[in-house]
């Protein structure tokens, strides 16, 4: 059986205890199962109240069923929803009495499977259904809203369109090499690829902000012990989520915390302070660990102690980090230096000023952190994005820079139509016009069950 011929059955609620409950029903049988659970069904999109019966008559639950005949429905499918109360058992029975009359539990994903693969949307807008569910700050959720409207989709079809009418004049064109006429330069065809790559960038740019509303970004306070970390962990947190003493060494574990900034979601995590000079078990094991969030963080703040300055042992920690990792110095305590607040870039190297402590500077860090990611929060045309899209596109990209240069270095055509191919196979991933089963059951098992 597949796809079309197998009804499925799912919890579309939440896990947990809840007010309503709602038990999803998807495929060719839909309406028959529901039916002997709950009698006649109302006319299509008109709630009915009715009792969810087991085999023996027993009444399960009370609630409201629905019915949207195929193809008017979310996954193009007859689709029918139990909505009862919000009881994980409850919800159980009504799912294992629909197994007993012939459905199946849904895999994770499977309803927005089943809509992509019916035509009901792109797999842009799929992905966007699971990344509004997910959203974590209102700029997400609008920007996951205007992906699943198709806006992204929209923008990438318009590109195609264009890269798709370049390549058939470019491919037409080969069959007159013979001529004296140059079509590829009577057309400017050179031209047109620049115009195409400015408009990429920007679909580029739009895309870099909507994964970075989705993502967010890691960072990551270091520093030796007492340089002022678990302070500034308290004012980017907004509260008193680290201890904070004289006494140095006082966090010997990583200590984490989710905030917004200016719409961006950001992963804050407080470390134990480095330093060479300790033989405790337990603050050896932080040091290792404190090495292993640097590892892996998208950005690293490195607190110094202005009034000391830039020590061997700071030297030595700033040698020590990942030459990857984007990293700015943050000269703290200003409040005992007098020095005031400022942002200065040295070497190449940013550096603020600021006092963690009373919270002088941190207005400059807030601006500087969104402006060293690239993250734009006034920005409305944003949509949604994920890694996979920006592979795609960069590889588009670079597929129409390779052909540029085919053209403009050796005039060759049939390299040129070869680049503007791949560039619209990677771009045709995106929306799922190209694609691969290994890709969908990637992005579909990362779903919740029900959805």
């Amino acid at each position: 059986m597949n796809a079309t011929t197998e009804t499925i059955v799912a919890i579309a609620t939440a896990p947990g205890r809840g007010g309503v409950g709602v038990v999803r029903l998807s495929g060719p049988n839909s309406a028959d199962i529901a039916s002997r659970i709950c009698g006649p069904l109302a006319k299509p999109r008109f709630a009915a109240f009715k009792h969810f019966r087991a085999d023996d008559g027993e009444i399960i639950d009370s609630g409201i069923a629905l019915y949207f005949p195929g193809p008017a429905s979310f996954t193009g499918e007859d689709v029918v929803e139990l909505q009862g109360h919000g009881s994980p058992l409850v919800m159980d029975r009504l799912c294992q009495r629909a197994i007993e009359l012939g459905a199946r539990m849904a895999r994770p994903g499977e309803f927005s499977e089943r809509a992509f693969l019916n035509g009901k949307m792109d797999l842009a807008q799929v992905e966007a259904v699971a990344d509004l569910i997910e959203s974590s700050t209102e700029q997400a959720a609008r920007s996951a809203m205007r992906s699943l409207q198709g806006e992204f989709s929209k923008r990438i079809n318009d590109f195609l369109e264009s890269l798709t009418h370049l390549r058939m004049y470019v491919e037409a064109s080969i069959d007159f090499a013979d001529e004296e006429i140059d079509f590829l330069a009577e057309a400017q065809v050179d031209q047109q690829l620049l115009d195409l790559l400015q408009i990429l960038g920007g679909i580029q740019n739009s895309a870099q902000q909507g994964r970075l509303l989705r993502e967010g970004i890691s960072v990551v306070l270091a520093g030796q012990p007492n340089a002022g970390k678990s302070s500034l962990h308290n004012q980017l947190a907004g509260h008193d989520a680290a201890i904070v003493t004289d006494v140095a060494g006082t966090t010997r574990d990583v200590l984490r915390e989710q905030i917004h900034l200016g719409g961006l979601p950001l992963r804050i995590s407080d470390t134990a302070g480095l330093h060479d000079a300790t033989d405790d078990v337990v603050e050896l094991e932080g040091i290792r660990r404190t090495r292993h969030e640097l590892a892996q963080a998208d950005h690293i703040l490195l607190l110094i102690d202005d009034a000391a300055g830039m020590t061997e042992q700071d030297q030595k920690i700033l040698d020590d980090l990942p030459d990857d990792k984007p990293l700015t110095l943050i000269r703290n305590k200003i409040d005992k230096t007098g020095r005031q607040p400022a942002l200065e870039v040295v070497d190449g190297q940013s550096v603020i000023y600021l006092s963690a402590k009373s919270g002088e500077g941190m207005d400059l860090l807030t601006a500087h952190l969104l402006q060293a990611v690239g993250f734009h929060p006034e920005d409305e045309g944003v949509f949604i994005a994920r890694r996979r899209h920006l592979d795609a596109l960069q590889r588009a990209r670079q597929a129409i820079e390779n052909g540029y240069h085919c053209l403009a270095g050796m005039g060759a055509g049939e390299l040129l139509a070869e680049e503007l191919r791949q560039a619209q196979n990677a771009l045709g991933e995106i929306t799922g016009t190209f694609t691969n089963e290994d890709l969908l059951d990637r992005i579909f098992s990362s779903f919740c069950i029900g959805k």
